[in-house]
Order: structure tokens, then C-alpha cells, then sequence
């Protein structure tokens, strides 16, 4: 059996930190200044992780390979299972025609240009990005906020800044998903946790939204709807969180604030009028749709929504977790040791690989995506020819997605996210408020809060047991940090700029709008972190 050795270089801590960061650097340069596409960083980033293990670490070869085919795998199942049918869900809805009729349900139902923003780049977006996450919801709301007269600019920036509050509980809460398979740390009580963190700053976030678009003028005039709309969304992402999971967080509380806006929006309207900087004098006014030719159009949502919450019922989990298949990874399982003071007595460190082919969120949304083609009319080709497309699409997401739960596995059999987790401890009583800070770089630097979670959720729990911490406070902090870091990822302003047609000499304006919010909004959920730390 190999043991891992956290100080491999002179025997320092320090320098045996620096070293294994390595591979963190290669993805900041290559992302950050370099700007190269996230699988180049990502492949890059994992050839300087081998590297590491190999030279400095002294990992056997077998157990290297192993570890990086370990993590690939649980890249693609679950977590690019679940992206590629959230996406083709989403792509039926367009290819049917259906999503302009979506878009103009919601477009239709307000000309202010402030209940627009919190109803389609806070609300909507937040649905979307339940339903699919990974850059939808932000090409998705801007796209529309565009349609219906903003600046490509304002609206670009405004979806940027709304899709920070679902972020965490994305893509049918797969952020969650990944740090608990990760970190070996319970689901419900990592959603938990997670929830209250992100709901007091939900709370708030269509205010500041609001404040961002005008100052207190603006903010004063819609005052009643983004309390509401804050209320309904933070109310329901902190229930469901905490009561029922992860899977339904983002749809359900995106829910409550669509429903809670509608129904306010026709018994009341703002008494004053607002004009957005760059944005068209002329009102689109969206074309009215029957009751019946609206459900329909949001029908692939609805039956997403039944099927999720089918497969979370324990009940038919209990079915169909009956063909579950969960078996030790070869190579790899028990053949490495952890030791002290990363854990507190020498043990092995398992490696058990679960193929839940049935009962996973990503084979709901299948199902969905199925039920929604006969419900839509499509043909079966039609069907196919669109799995071949999003095929395509995502072929590059997948390699990336690949490499870095490939690079995050591998870190942690070798021992490098030991030896981080070891420094990070020096920070002390800081270390809650720094917790929340290393999701929001581990986001920017990797566009996803899976991806940060992957990257970093061991390292806090490492770093929480060698302080007395909580060790799923911890890792919650690092998916509730990381929204704040979507905003600023150039994945996502890429995201953004291509579905506004925003030219491309404002796209470091755009960087520069998001990084102040960014910054700020992520030192509040870790001062929210220090406090759950030391008064729970």
C-alpha cells in the first residue's frame, strides 16, 4: 500500500504547498491571462497535475492513471450525464418554436424595464439555470433582455450579476452532487448548509440588482416587487434546500418568484418611469398566445419538474436504486493510505465508483426530454438530430469537464490537496471567511461551481478537520463562495457577449462592471461563513 507524505519537498510545508499548486497556476495563467479555452487550460492543467503526483509526490504510475480515469468517469456520469440532457431539453424547446412563445409569456407581462430585469435575468434565469445551468441561463435571459430592447451592454452585465443566487443548486443541483461524491459528506446536509448561506444574500440580491441598474431612484420605484420577488425566491431556496435537496432547489424557488411577480404585476405597477442607459426607446410588445398554447410551450419544463421530483421520492428511489451498480474502482481502491495530520489514524482511502444509471437526476431529465418530444409533436429524427447536435456542442465541455474532475481526483490520491489543505489551516480563525474566497477563485477559474467544488471541496475538508471545524460548512462555503465567481469567469462574459452581440472591445468593460459586485458579494457570504463558524 502507497502512503501518501504531505511535505515531499525538504520537508516543508511551504514548498511543498507551493509546488502543488502548480497545476492551480497552470489554470489562472492559462485561463486568466492567457485567455485560452477552458478545455486547452483544462488539459493543461491536468498534464501539470501528473506531472506533480509523479515527480514531486512520488505516486506510482498505476495509481496515477487510476486515479485520473477514477475522476474522468465521475465527470461523465453523473455530471456531464445531466449537462448534455438539460441542454437538449432546452434545445427542443428552440427547435419547436416553443421558447419565443416562453419568451413572450414573460416578455408580455411588464414594458418597465426593471421588472423585465428581475423577471426574466433574476427569475427566469434562475430557472434555466436549475433546469440546465452551465452558461444557459445567462445566453438564454440576456438573449431575451436583448429581444426586448435593452443594450447588449446592460443586459449582458444585469444576467450576469441575477444569475448568482441559483448557482450553487444549478443543472438540477449537480454542484451538490459533485461535492458530496467528492468529499464523501452527506447531500442533504451539504444542501442544507448551503442554503443558509445563499438565502440571506438571495434575499437582497433583485434589490441590489435594482440599485445597480439606477441607485436608490430606481430601486424606490420597484421597491415592492424586488422585496417580494427576493422573499419568494431566498424563502423557498432555503426550505427546499434544508427539507428536500438540492435537485429542486433552483426550479421550485424560481417558481414561487415567477408566480409571486405575476400575480403582483396585475393588481399593481411602478407609479414613476425609468429609462436604462443604452437601452432602445421603442417598446417590443411581445405577441399575446392562448392559456393552451402557453402550457404547452413550458411543458418540457413541467415535466422536468414532475420527473425530478418523481425520482426524489424515496419510495420509487427505492425501485429504482434496485439496478444501481456500485463497485470498488480497480487499482485504485484501498491501495492508498492517508495518514496524520490529514486524517486522525492512518487508514486506506477508498475509491468506490457508483453507476446509478436508473436512478440519477440526468436519466429524469432523459425522460423528460423523451416525453416532451411526443408531447411537442417532434419526429423521431427531428429528436435524433438534435442529440447529434448538442453532441457536438458539448464535446469540448465534456473534455473539460473530464480533466478537471480528472485533475481534482488525482490531487487527492496523491496528496496534494493534503498538503493545501495543511497551509490553508496557517490562516487560523480566518479560515471561514478565506473558505467562501477559494469557491469564488475556484469558479473563476474554472467557469463552474462543479468544477470548483471538484477542485476544492476536499481541500476544506481537510483544511476544517485540522482546525476543529465543521467540515460540511466547509465544503458548503466553497459551492456558496463560488457563485460570486460566475459573474466574473470568462467563460461566462464570453457566454454573454456572443448571445447579445456585444462587440468585442467591450467585453474588459464588461469584466470590469462584474468584478467590483463580484468581490463584494463574495466577502459577504464568507463574513455569512465566519458567523455560522463561530456562533453555531
Amino acid at each position: 500500500m502507497w502512503q501518501q507524505n504531505y511535505t515531499p519537498v525538504a520537508d516543508s510545508l511551504g514548498l511543498s504547498a507551493l509546488v502543488a499548486s502548480i497545476p492551480i497556476f497552470v489554470l489562472l495563467y492559462l485561463i486568466g491571462i492567457k485567455r485560452k479555452p477552458a478545455w486547452i487550460a483544462g488539459v493543461s492543467g491536468l498534464i501539470a497535475a501528473v506531472v506533480v503526483s509523479l515527480l514531486v509526490f512520488r505516486m506510482p504510475v498505476d495509481l496515477m492513471f487510476s486515479s485520473v480515469a477514477y475522476g474522468a468517469c465521475f465527470g461523465l456520469f453523473p455530471i456531464g450525464w445531466i449537462v448534455f440532457w438539460a441542454i437538449v431539453l432546452y434545445r427542443i424547446t428552440v427547435e419547436t418554436g416553443n421558447f419565443e412563445i416562453i419568451k413572450d409569456s414573460v416578455g408580455g407581462l411588464t414594458d418597465d424595464r426593471r421588472l423585465q430585469a428581475l423577471l426574466i435575468a433574476f427569475a427566469l434565469g434562475a430557472f434555466i439555470e436549475g433546469a440546465a445551468g452551465f452558461g444557459t441561463p445567462v445566453a438564454v435571459a440576456a438573449a431575451m433582455l436583448t429581444g426586448l430592447g435593452f443594450s447588449p451592454f446592460y443586459a449582458a452585465g444585469i444576467c450576469l450579476l441575477a444569475n448568482t443566487a441559483p448557482v450553487a443548486f444549478g443543472s438540477i443541483g449537480i454542484p451538490i452532487v459533485t461535492l458530496a461524491g467528492i468529499t464523501g459528506l452527506p447531500m442533504q446536509d451539504l444542501s442544507a448548509w448551503v442554503g443558509r448561506i445563499c438565502a440571506p444574500v438571495s434575499l437582497f440580491i433583485p434589490a441590489y440588482l435594482m440599485m445597480v441598474m439606477g441607485g436608490w431612484k430606481a430601486l424606490k420605484g420597484v421597491l415592492p416587487a424586488a422585496a417580494l420577488c427576493g422573499i419568494a425566491f431566498a424563502g423557498t431556496q432555503f426550505y427546499v434546500s434544508n427539507y428536500v435537496g438540492p435537485q429542486l432547489t433552483d426550479i421550485l424557488s424560481a417558481l414561487a418568484a415567477i408566480v409571486s411577480l405575476v400575480v403582483l404585476f396585475l393588481v399593481w405597477k411602478p407609479a414613476d418611469t425609468f429609462v436604462l442607459e443604452g437601452a432602445s426607446t421603442v417598446t417590443l410588445k411581445p405577441k399575446k398566445h392562448e392559456l393552451g398554447v402557453t402550457v404547452k410551450a413550458w411543458s418540457p419544463y413541467l415535466l422536468l419538474v414532475v420527473f425530478v421530483l418523481l425520482w426524489g421520492n424515496d419510495s420509487v428511489k427505492a425501485i429504482i436504486n434496485q439496478v444501481t451498480i456500485k463497485f470498488p474502482w480497480p487499482g485504485l481502491h484501498n491501495l492508498i493510505e492517508r495518514v496524520p495530520p490529514v486524517v486522525k489514524t492512518a487508514a486506506p482511502y477508498a475509491a468506490e465508483y457508483t453507476f446509478n444509471w436508473l436512478s440519477a437526476a440526468g436519466t429524469a431529465c432523459l425522460l423528460a426530454t423523451i416525453s416532451s418530444m411526443i408531447v411537442l409533436g417532434m419526429s423521431i429524427s427531428k429528436y435524433i438530430e438534435i442529440l447529434v447536435a448538442v453532441g457536438k456542442q458539448l464535446l469540448f465541455s465534456m473534455i473539460t469537464i473530464a480533466c478537471v474532475l480528472g485533475l481534482a481526483f488525482l490531487m487527492n490520491y496523491c496528496g496534494a490537496t493534503g498538503t493545501l489543505g495543511l497551509a490553508f489551516a496557517a490562516t487560523g480563525a480566518l479560515f471561514p471567511f478565506f473558505s467562501a474566497m477559494l469557491g469564488w477563485l475556484g469558479v473563476f477559474l474554472t467557469g463552474s461551481d462543479t468544477s470548483a467544488n471538484a477542485l476544492f471541496g476536499n481541500l476544506q475538508v481537510v483544511t476544517a478537520n485540522r482546525l476543529g471545524l465543521d467540515p460540511v460548512l466547509m465544503a458548503a462555503s466553497n459551492s456558496s463562495g463560488g457563485v460570486m465567481g460566475k459573474m466574473i469567469s470568462l467563460q461566462s462574459i464570453a457566454v454573454a457577449a456572443a448571445a447579445t452581440g456585444m462587440k468585442s472591445d467591450e467585453e474588459a468593460k464588461l469584466f470590469r462592471f462584474t468584478t467590483k459586485h463580484s468581490i463584494f458579494l463574495a466577502s459577504v457570504l464568507g463574513v455569512i461563513t465566519a458567523i455560522y463558524a463561530y456562533m453555531k
